[in-house]
């Protein structure tokens, strides 16, 4: 009856949301969502700010730029710069999340069959902004150590595919993996994007997450080390793990003709981001509140990403393989000789969720994969749902219907 555009004839929505059915079931807890934990929202911290903000009313409710709101800018190009990266207010652009950034970026670059480089696996929404926005979509390994540059280096060389637009990645604590892309992947990464012109597109939420390990710089704070390098990074970040996701700020910095075109891009879709919640969040930032809460939330996310590791190796053993992350949100684990999505209906069962790993292949899926969230639940509740995870798989296994 109705004749849609080809890419929402038959969509498929987020694989991670359709899990959020299962939220309101008495006594369910999740290792699904990458949702921070609400516990550790800096509320009264928030609430000062947004007082504060509010007194120039007519500011917080009226229109507001396209760019973002002056005082926010200058707030985030401070913050930039404490993370390594020196940037100017017209190379900055404040998004209604980083998600907006991506689909801004995508809007002005990528035509329907551009060729667009992935790490794999991969964050489920860019997976779904590519395919709708039609790109031709070419797969990167990862390891244990993020992004393998040394297979990239031999795919952009083996002229399998047309010159790729653009490469995604999330080189710090990614999701799903957990991994960081070491400093001489960086460059070599920085190096390879030099030579063969594409964007390296910098995906930066979880790099305040940190707690252990040694601090890796940035992509873009590298780019001062390889001559040219600077042109070819579009870099994302965002206020949603490390403050509240509920504010929906996010920002991009990208070469300013890049930029520009992102501003009148985002003046089609929303006019501005909320001015609202961009003036407290200024606020925040001008008190030096996000400074003062980062150790209360890093402090925490360690003890519980040790309390799932701990749990996983304790229940499970030599049924589950994983990689204990320095930080971030998230574990990547295989579990053994199963497929995931098969035991996922059996923890169901048990009232404990996660997700299949694979939500996050573009291709070649790893169906033994799955992706577990420590932030949101409590310490607790982790040691309790890696027991019922535990009696998930027994189950599972016994019915032999998952063995691959």
């Amino acid at each position: 009856m109705y004749e849609f555009t080809a890419p929402f004839q038959n969509p498929s929505g987020s694989p991670i949301r359709e899990l959020f059915k299962y939220l309101s079931e008495p006594g369910m807890i999740s290792f699904a969502g990458g949702y921070p934990a609400s516990d550790l929202f800096d509320v009264e911290g928030l609430q000062s700010a947004q007082a504060r903000a509010y007194q120039a009313s007519n500011r917080c409710l009226q229109y507001g730029p396209t760019d973002g709101l002056p005082e926010l800018k200058a707030e985030l190009v401070k913050l930039m710069a404490r993370r390594g990266v020196t940037c100017a207010s017209e190379e900055l652009l404040v998004t209604t999340g980083s998600q907006q950034g991506l689909d801004l970026l995508l809007r002005i670059l990528v035509a329907p069959g551009d060729v667009v480089l992935t790490e794999q696996p991969a964050y489920p929404a860019t997976l779904q902004a590519l395919k709708l926005q039609q790109a031709e979509v070419v797969t990167v390994p990862v390891d244990g150590h993020g992004l393998d540059v040394d297979a990239l280096s031999a795919l952009l060389s083996s002229g399998a595919f047309n010159p790729p637009r653009l490469l995604y990645t999330v080189p710090t604590f990614a999701n799903p993996t957990g991994a960081t892309l070491s400093r001489e992947r960086r460059l070599a990464l920085l190096k390879l994007a030099v030579e063969y012109k594409f964007l390296i597109v910098e995906d930066d939420p979880y790099g305040d997450l940190r707690f252990s390990g040694a601090a890796v710089p940035s992509i873009f704070s590298l780019s001062t080390e390889v001559p040219g390098s600077r042109d070819w990074i579009v870099h994302f970040a965002s206020l949603s793990k490390i403050v509240a996701p509920g504010l929906r700020v996010g920002w991009t910095v990208a070469p300013p003709e890049i930029a520009r075109r992102c501003v009148i891009a985002k003046q089609t879709v929303d006019l501005c981001s909320a001015p609202w919640t961009q003036a407290t969040a200024a606020e925040y930032l001008a008190d030096g509140a996000l400074e003062h809460h980062l150790p209360r939330i890093t402090g925490m996310y360690r003890r519980k990403c040790d309390a799932l590791c701990d749990a996983l190796r304790s229940q499970l053993g030599d049924a589950i393989r994983f990689h204990q992350p320095e930080g971030g949100m998230f574990v990547w684990a295989r579990i053994e000789g199963m497929d995931s999505s098969v035991l996922l209906q059996a923890a169901i069962d048990n009232k404990v969720l996660f997700v299949p790993g694979k939500a996050f292949f573009a291709d070649k899926l790893d169906v033994a994969s799955l992706r577990l969230s420590f932030a949101a639940p409590g310490v607790d509740e982790i040691q309790e749902g890696a027991r019922r995870l535990s009696d998930a798989y027994e189950e599972a296994l016994s019915a032999n219907t998952s063995r691959v």
